[in-house]
This record gives C-alpha cells, structure tokens and sequence, in this order.
C-alpha cells in the first residue's frame, strides 16, 4: 500500500518546479512565476484530469475557480464543498502552470516539460483512483494514447466503449467545460442528455 507520506513528498516538489521558468525544453520560459496548481490526497478515488490553469485560477491557485469550473461542477453533479475535498477528489492537470497567453489572447497549451516530468509521480502516488476524467484533447491524448479518437469530437463519441474497457483506472473522455466549446455542446445534445447522467452516477457512487 502507499505511503501517504510519498504523495506528500511529490507535492512539495511540484510545487517547488521551476523547470519552464529556469531550464525549458520546448518554449521560452515562462513568462511569470511558476505557481503550480494540484488538488490531491491518496483517498481520492475520482480525478479530472484537465488542461492547465488559466488566469484566474493563476490568481486564486486553486483549479476550476472559474466559469468553466461551474459548468464542470454542474456536470457532476457537485457543490463547491465536494468538489474541493481533497480526500476524495484529485485535480491533476496536465500543465500545472498557467502556461501564458497567445498573441490572440487565448490560454496558451499545458507545457509540454510538466506532464511526463510530474504525471508518473502524481499518478504512482494516487492508488485510490478508480476514475480518471479525461477533460480536453490533451488529457485525452496522455491517458488514452492511440485509443483516442482523431479528434475531440471522435474521442467523445466513444466514451462508452472508452469508458468500459477494461483498464484500471476506467477513463471516461469529457469536452472542456470552457465557454470555447459552448457551441460544441450545443451541437452535440447528446452530451447532456446521455453522458452527463452516466456521469453523474459514476461521482455519486465514488463520493459515497
């Protein structure tokens, strides 16, 4: 069994990383502090897997402070009390840092430095986890790999055979609940109607 100790351990290093700042690979450095963002316990049984924090969510540091985090919550079925208990929910996103902003003023993606330096880690030490939501292209493409669809929208129309396959943890694929893909779900009506009460179903009985 893990030592909660071991987890510990990893999030006092994460949050101490200054690789993007100080040694990055693929960009040039950030262009701000690290404050890396993670929500975590070896309880924790369900866990979203996300993108990674966007300007308000840099500010407050704590994940899904935001518009899409009240979407996110609706879907599950969960107030803000649950969704930051710790002990039972896990947020891990791909790209702890906010990653910046593109000349267009859109959230810039995860760095690509933070996912296979920190995600081994986290994930070794999270053994309760029996659910991963797969929130957005890339969280789709690290937990799935060659499972994933060619797009977003092929990954999602999927998520039942995704979501029963047997792997352990199960992964169920979710659109980011960003205002960016409103006209996605709007398209898509089988989202709501269909995976959301599956989804709800699926946190209730691992908040039980």
């Amino acid at each position: 069994m893990t030592d909660p100790a071991d987890l510990e351990r990893v999030l006092r290093d994460l949050r101490a990383c200054r690789v993007c700042r100080e040694a990055p690979l693929y960009r040039p450095p950030l262009p701000h502090e690290p404050r890396p963002v993670i929500q975590a316990a070896a309880t924790a049984r369900l866990c979203l897997a996300g993108q990674a924090p966007g300007t308000r969510v840099h500010a407050s540091g704590r994940p899904f402070t935001d518009p899409s985090g009240v979407r996110l919550r609706r879907w599950l079925g969960l107030d803000e009390a649950a969704f930051y208990d710790a002990a039972k929910v896990a947020i891990v996103p791909m790209g702890h840092c906010f990653p910046g902003l593109d000349a267009k003023g859109g959230d810039l993606p995860p760095r690509r430095e933070c996912a296979p330096l920190w995600r081994p880690r986290v994930f070794a030490a999270l053994p309760a986890v029996e659910l991963v939501l797969a929130i957005g292209r890339h969280a789709q493409l690290w937990h799935l790999g060659a499972q994933a669809g060619a797009t977003l929208s092929e990954t999602m129309t999927n998520w039942r055979e995704i979501l029963d396959r047997p792997a352990w943890p199960r992964i169920l694929p979710l659109p980011h609940p960003s205002w960016r893909n409103t006209m996605w779900l709007k398209r898509n009506p089988w989202f709501e109607n269909e995976l959301v009460p599956v989804l709800k179903r699926e946190v209730a009985r691992l908040m039980a």
